[in-house]
């Protein structure tokens, strides 16, 4: 024979009450019935001048980055010097500003 105490009624209307909050919030968060990921849903096909317009942006775009990229090693590029012929102390203030230009003494 099991000693089990009697239920109490308070404990009872609070059990109760945590399960209607508990399935309340279920029913929240539940997704609608008619949802789908984004994923699944069948996809709109853009018109011909969406697609044309799209792909007109993109060369667009791919020929800046082109562009950028070619002006970029441009000035990289080794220059000649012969505006540098002047005073020895002139040079020395070149040599020396190039060494500075080619260290990374910058970055701290």
């Amino acid at each position: 024979m099991t000693n089990m105490p009697p239920a109490d009624p308070r404990i009872e209307a609070v059990a109760t009450r945590l399960k209607e909050a508990a399935q309340k919030r279920a029913e929240a968060y539940a997704p609608p019935t008619e949802w789908q990921p984004i994923w699944k849903r069948p996809r709109k096909p853009k018109s011909i001048k969406a697609k044309k317009a799209e792909l007109a942006k993109q060369r667009k775009r791919l020929k800046a980055a082109g562009v950028r990229r070619f002006y970029g090693a441009q000035s990289r590029r080794p220059r000649p010097r012969q505006n540098c012929i002047g005073s020895a102390a002139a040079r020395r203030d070149i040599r020396a500003l190039s060494r500075m230009r080619h260290s990374n003494a910058w970055l701290w």
